[in-house]
């Protein structure tokens, strides 16, 4: 599969086959593809979190409003943004860019998902306050949870949303 076949393929995926596994293996190769962004001046600002336990998966879905789909989804991952990493470089150049890096290292997982035939659903945290406060008690850390992608062999293809629009295109 191309990029573009990816990036023109992928859904928010909300319902999965319940119990379908995705192996190790597979779950590397996400994280691969997360890991190989650019970010500011290579901060790298992330980690991860990998949930396959079902309770803590219950406990995410029965508190952030939006993670419906954690109950078939067969894993989640949650990208843990790290701030710290971009304070000091060269001048504070990098200072406050970890929203677009980890914003990228989701969209690379949720194309290497769809490269792979499984399915996924990027549910954000940050920056609400409250779902980070939620997320760090479920997670028992004081790290930053920017969101939770939730993962697993999709039992749905949604019709395509939005898409090229000219109009949204301006050349100087």
């Amino acid at each position: 599969m191309t990029v573009r076949e990816a990036i023109l393929k992928r859904r928010s995926i909300r319902r999965f086959v319940e119990g379908a596994e995705v192996t190790d293996a597979q779950v590397h190769e996400l994280l691969e593809a997360a890991m190989n962004v650019p970010s500011a001046c290579n901060t790298r600002p992330w980690e991860f979190v990998v949930i396959r336990n079902r309770e803590v998966m219950e406990k995410i879905r029965t508190t952030h409003p939006y993670t419906g789909m954690l109950a078939t989804a067969s894993l989640a991952i949650v990208v843990i943004a790290k701030p710290e990493a971009q304070e000091g470089v060269q001048n504070d150049l990098p200072l406050g860019y970890f929203p677009q890096d980890c914003g990228a290292v989701t969209q690379n997982i949720l194309l290497s998902a769809v490269a792979q035939g499984l399915g996924a659903c990027w549910c954000g945290v940050y920056p609400k306050e409250e779902r980070i406060a939620e997320m760090r008690e479920i997670l028992n850390t004081d790290r930053l949870p920017f969101c939770v992608i939730a993962i697993g062999v999709p039992d749905e293809e949604p019709a395509p949303r939005g898409g090229y629009e000219e109009a949204r295109v301006q050349y100087i």
